[in-house]
């Protein structure tokens, strides 16, 4: 028998791979190498003029047209649509330093871009893959260990407000420009010291969903400012509503204060004017007698100096409104 030549050993075993999938690649270990770095690199040319305070604006235009400026690399690797398996893992790892620490993104794929093109060429001249990884295991061991040396240990005390505000602008610096940064840096730190608990324990999180970002397409970003309560964002829903209250008790609802459609396929039905009369009035006195229930309870809670504040999160009619 012949020996097989290494050409016919090689499509042997790409065999089975082509009969999975007839439209598949089939590249050697060294070619795998280095489509896997290039992907790195091709990455991290994407986002290395996204670094620090300088660092340049990226224009994100959709498929309707919509335009987003931005130099966050959350965003950017969130918004880019990423086909190579390599460059998608290192888009999930710049997410997990994002949704862990909020900054950080764009230093994490820069950071593994430099690696393995530095792995590169370890790999061109001859050594193992292995080798290389068992070094960067090793680099990684000692670099936690000397942020363990070099950490400062901080308490509730020590976490001042020009601590705070240091923190928030070296994040904000690199993402917004400078003058809107300095803006957003004290409204960033007003809202984290209003949602959080007056005993903040070691394990346990600031709730961020009790802070709102609401969008006002009138106005620009430097206007941006923070509002220590709640913004609704609709005009005056009476003309006797008044624009300033004070000594308020208020009241959050979420009871619907009008007609409403049923749940299910229902209907009425009626064969005079006088039924329907009767099923309007029965319908209008559902409604009238929560809001009488308000009005009751209004009277009860509240003196002669207190103020009633009503916020409901379903809709409230005119005629209840008139009540």
């Amino acid at each position: 028998k012949k020996s097989a030549s290494l050409k016919e050993l090689k499509t042997m075993a790409a065999a089975p791979t082509k009969l999975v999938n007839p439209g598949s690649e089939v590249v050697t270990r060294a070619q795998s190498l280095l489509v896997n770095a290039g992907a790195a690199r091709g990455l991290q040319s994407i986002l290395k003029s996204n670094l620090g305070p300088r660092g340049t604006l990226k224009m994100l235009v959709g498929g309707a047209g919509q335009i987003k400026l931005t130099k966050d690399g959350a965003v950017l690797l969130k918004e880019m649509q990423i086909q190579h398996p390599t460059a998608m893992l290192i888009a999930r790892t710049a997410t997990a330093q994002d949704e862990i620490t909020g900054d950080g993104t764009t230093s994490v794929v820069l950071l593994v871009g430099e690696l393995l093109k530095v792995a590169e060429r370890y790999v061109s001249e001859g050594l193992h893959p292995r080798v290389i990884a068992d070094g960067y295991d090793a680099a990684r061991d000692h670099a936690i260990e000397v942020l363990e040396s070099s950490k400062i240990q901080l308490s509730d005390d020590d976490m001042s407000r020009d601590l705070l505000m240091a923190v928030a602008r070296t994040a904000l610096s690199t993402k917004l420009q400078s003058s809107i940064a300095e803006v957003m840096t004290e409204s960033v730190v007003d809202a984290v010291k209003t949602v959080q608990p007056c005993s903040l324990g070691p394990q346990q999180n600031i709730d961020l969903h009790m802070v709102e970002i609401m969008t006002m397409e009138h106005k620009l970003a430097a206007d941006s400012t923070f509002v220590r309560g709640l913004v609704l964002d609709h005009a005056s829903r009476h003309p006797d509503m008044p624009k300033s209250l004070q000594n308020c008790k208020i009241l959050t609802c979420n009871v619907s204060l009008e007609f409403e459609k049923s749940e299910v396929a229902a209907g009425f039905y009626y064969s005079s004017a006088d039924q329907r009369e009767k099923l309007v009035e029965s319908e209008r006195k559902f409604t009238d007698d929560k809001v009488k229930q308000l009005i009751e309870f209004k009277r009860k809670v509240c003196g002669p100096d207190d103020s009633f504040v009503v916020i409901n999160q379903k809709g409230i009619d005119p005629l209840s409104l008139d009540m």
